[in-house]
């Protein structure tokens, strides 16, 4: 019996152009300056790519496999843990497409494939909306925000 999935479906407008949007993806000097990792690769179909976190001890986080890269309109990605990722039930897809609107861009990131309840799903529920956040901070400020960011705890537990 296969397990329930579950996906996650992220929109977001940014103030930018598709190449840089796509560049910022997949470019790891790019990608370290709002997601604190870097996305290795050579981009090219059936290639791998590898989630590295952009410190000293510079982890492997998640790997996968390119899917399709069609810049700079699509890219879509597998998804798992490097110690999971032999386990085709653990894999999931990401798909980034990027279309140009105006003077700005529509940024769609597509989840699927996702064991629903398990750590992975609770995880990118939480990450992906920090980082397409700081990635439209970069590309319209120049500045990231720090994802690995806490809530800050109220002194008497309620919110005013």
């Amino acid at each position: 019996m296969s397990k329930e999935q579950t996906s996650f479906v992220y929109v977001t407008y940014i103030r930018s152009t598709p190449e840089k949007v796509f560049e910022a993806i997949t470019k790891p000097e790019v990608a370290q300056r709002y997601w604190g990792h870097e996305n290795l690769s050579d981009w090219k179909p059936g290639s791998d790519w590898e989630h590295v976190r952009a410190d000293e001890q510079r982890t492997v986080n998640i790997v996968g496999k390119v899917v399709e890269s069609v810049p700079p309109a699509r890219l879509v990605i597998t998804w798992a843990s490097p110690s999971q990722a032999s386990d085709p039930a653990n894999i999931s897809r990401v798909s980034f497409d990027i279309e140009d609107y105006d003077d700005m861009v529509r940024l769609t990131v597509i989840h699927d494939e996702l064991e629903a309840g398990s750590g992975m799903a609770m995880g990118i529920q939480k990450g992906w909306p920090i980082v397409l956040s700081s990635l439209k901070s970069l590309l319209e400020t120049g500045q990231g925000i720090d994802v690995f960011a806490k809530p800050k705890a109220t002194s008497n537990g309620s919110h005013s």
